[in-house]
């Protein structure tokens, strides 16, 4: 089974990118669905959670809001909250690929956004990393509810440079120009690595 991981900084098209792939017949594994899982009521990430930011929790489940509020300024507070996450959703993405070899699925797609910053890439036999110009990126963040500039600043503070991911990356899928143009891109990549899938199990 060949692991290609998906990643992308935010507003750069990952969302559409990965509902390209499953349009194109592959498993998503969906990190931040994962992270919904967890932080809905009965969730696993509740109990740590709430053990260290009660004020995060709302009718039994973690409100991403509040939790977000709460460690937005606090450096030490995110990398308590990253320490108590971040092993969890790791083993979503373990449990999701057991299935899939189980399942004899030939190529999976791993959808993670911090993929490089938490060491995920260490799961992929491939990444993607999807880009386009800073100028569309800070557009498409913008018109996001509740961001601003300070908040878009933010969040590219906490994540690798864009650069530096699409020197790290397999391939890198341009999405500044049209989805139509994404689409052909992401099918290339798709095709090649199936024919390279049925060349190794010669």
């Amino acid at each position: 089974m060949q692991v290609l991981g998906l990643t992308g900084s935010i507003g750069m098209g990952k969302t559409t990118a990965a509902g390209m792939l499953r349009r194109l017949g592959l498993p998503v594994h969906d990190a931040d669905q994962a992270v919904h899982r967890l932080f809905s009521k009965g969730g696993r990430a509740v109990p740590a959670v709430e053990r260290h930011f009660p004020e995060a929790i709302l009718n039994g489940a973690i409100d991403r809001k509040r939790l977000g509020e709460r460690v937005f300024a606090d450096d030490a507070a995110l990398h308590l909250l990253e320490s108590l996450v971040h092993p969890l959703v790791r083993q979503e993405a373990l449990d999701f690929l057991k299935r899939h070899r189980r399942w004899r699925s030939p190529l999976v797609v791993l959808d993670i956004p911090l993929l490089y910053e938490t060491g995920g890439e260490e799961l992929c036999d491939h990444v993607i990393v999807v880009s386009a110009p800073l100028r569309i990126q800070r557009q498409r963040v913008l018109r996001r509810p509740n961001m601003n500039e300070e908040a878009f600043r933010a969040v590219l503070a906490r994540q690798m440079p864009d650069a530096l991911k699409r020197r790290r990356a397999d391939y890198v899928v341009q999405t500044g120009l049209s989805k139509a143009l994404t689409f052909r891109q992401l099918s290339r990549i798709v095709r090649k690595l199936r024919r390279y899938g049925k060349i190794r199990e010669r």
